[in-house]
């Protein structure tokens, strides 16, 4: 298939799933309260351009892409978003989403939010079930970055991590996900080395990851003894002109074992481009592989394997209750960890430009990267995290989203104690100036996405 096929067979999958989950919410809570549907737009906003009937209901493409829409009768305050007024049909009061007491309206615009959580939650609960879920090692060092930032801190090999940035015996991804978000920051550690705490500041080297910046204290956790078993090797690195073939099992980089795949890539990325020889099994016999590793655009030397599924043996099969906090924690993280970068955002610890927020062109290029490095199945994944972005996103009270229009029927309701409403005309320059700072939020990350080629 041609990459560019592939890529915008990607991006309709991921995007249209994330953004039609989110109307479909809207959609069936509507329905579910008898409210009549006036339109279901799939695909843009603005004048219909294709579609057909079912019912009351058209269903249809629109002319500007941006996102996607369900129209209510009764509610024209985003008419001019949506493709125009109603057709002028005389509909039943009882079907008029205007007429409708402000609960049931506060749910239809809940509906849609709720979706995108819920397929966020439904994502990594499915995957725990048939996968199991991941077995995190224990927060003990095992593989150390010579001249690192843990080296520079003082943490050794064999180093127990009692206490992580404030949190007491912390797990092994918080660490992780802690130090991600924190390049170059000071972050108080406590080991514990032979019996003793011992108090150390670790700062976390500044380095890029998928086009953002990072921090990666380099060291890896001891991941304990497991097959190393190469996957796939890329044509364009040494490893393909070596000889190194899939299947083969890595027993040895420069004569040291190999005891699993974070001291392979570790040792790989320590010898840089210094001639390297790999001890590897195949079919029984032992082969010795002369190869070296080259510099990637993002500063890291590769010889060009991946690793085959032999080597995961670290998930553990779960049941139902289990796969269920293990969707909720994943998810929880996710949130916890975008809050804190907004934080060093708004304290000053971290540029707007080095936030990692994407526009459009990022998202788009995010979607391509996977989609390319892992094909279709690695789509999910991302399909779970823009879901609950989106999920969230809306709920923010900004107007023109849901949770602007949450917003709204909370005025409304205060109002009301007083004998007074929003009149429609005010509802919609509402709607126009949440649409104003939705295009500038736009325009703003399709900056920073733009900025990040140059």
């Amino acid at each position: 298939m041609p990459d560019i096929l592939l890529v915008i067979l990607a991006v309709v999958f991921v995007l249209g799933i994330a953004i039609n989950i989110h109307e479909f919410g809207h959609f069936i809570v509507a329905k579910l309260f008898g409210m009549r549907v006036e339109a279901y737009s799939f695909f843009g906003l603005g004048p219909r351009i294709w579609g057909f009937k079912i019912g009351h209901t058209d269903y249809r493409i629109s002319a500007i892409p941006l996102g996607a829409y369900v129209k209510l009768y009764g509610d024209e305050a985003t008419a001019a978003l949506e493709g125009g007024e109603s057709d002028g049909e005389k509909v039943p009061d009882e079907e008029l989403y205007e007429l409708r007491p402000r609960w049931q309206k506060f749910l239809v615009m809940l509906g849609g939010p709720f979706m995108n959580i819920a397929l966020a939650l439904a994502i990594p609960f499915g995957g725990a079930l048939i996968y199991g879920v991941p077995s995190m090692p224990a927060p003990v060092v095992g593989v150390i970055k010579a001249g690192g930032a843990a080296e520079v801190a003082g943490i050794q090999k064999n180093d127990r991590i009692v206490s992580f940035g404030g949190i007491e015996n912390p797990t092994w991804e918080r660490i992780r996900n802690d130090a991600l978000i924190s390049p170059e920051q000071p972050i108080p550690v406590t080991v514990d080395r032979g019996g003793q705490r011992i108090e150390l500041t670790v700062k976390p080297a500044k380095t890029e990851q998928k086009g953002n910046v990072v921090g990666d204290i380099e060291f890896q956790p001891d991941m304990g003894v497991e097959p190393v078993i190469v996957g796939s090797i890329k044509p364009e690195y040494a490893a393909a002109q070596s000889g190194l073939q899939a299947g083969d099992k890595v027993l040895a980089f420069n004569g040291q074992t190999v005891r699993n795949r974070d001291e392979l890539t570790t040792q790989i990325r320590a010898n840089k481009d210094a001639p390297a020889k790999l001890t590897v099994e195949r079919g029984g016999e032992r082969k010795e592989i002369q190869t070296t590793a080259k510099l990637d655009d993002d500063g890291i030397y590769r010889i060009g394997i991946g690793f085959g599924t032999e080597n995961i043996t670290t998930r553990e099969k779960v049941g139902v209750g289990t796969a269920a906090s293990y969707a909720v924690n994943t998810n929880l993280e996710i949130i916890r960890l975008t809050g804190k970068v907004f934080g060093q955002l708004f304290s000053g610890q971290r540029s707007v430009k080095d936030a990692g927020l994407a526009g459009p062109v990022g998202i788009v290029q995010l979607i391509a990267q996977i989609v390319r490095e892992a094909g279709f199945a690695g789509l999910v994944g991302i399909l779970a995290l823009i879901s609950l972005n989106l999920g969230v996103f809306n709920l923010l009270p900004i107007p023109l989203l849901d949770g602007g229009q949450i917003m709204v029927l909370g005025i409304e309701k205060f109002m009301s104690f007083f004998g007074k409403t929003l009149s429609m005309a005010i509802k919609e320059k509402i709607q126009l100036a949440g649409l104003a700072i939705i295009l500038l939020l736009m325009v703003f990350t399709l900056f920073l996405d733009i900025s990040r080629f140059f």
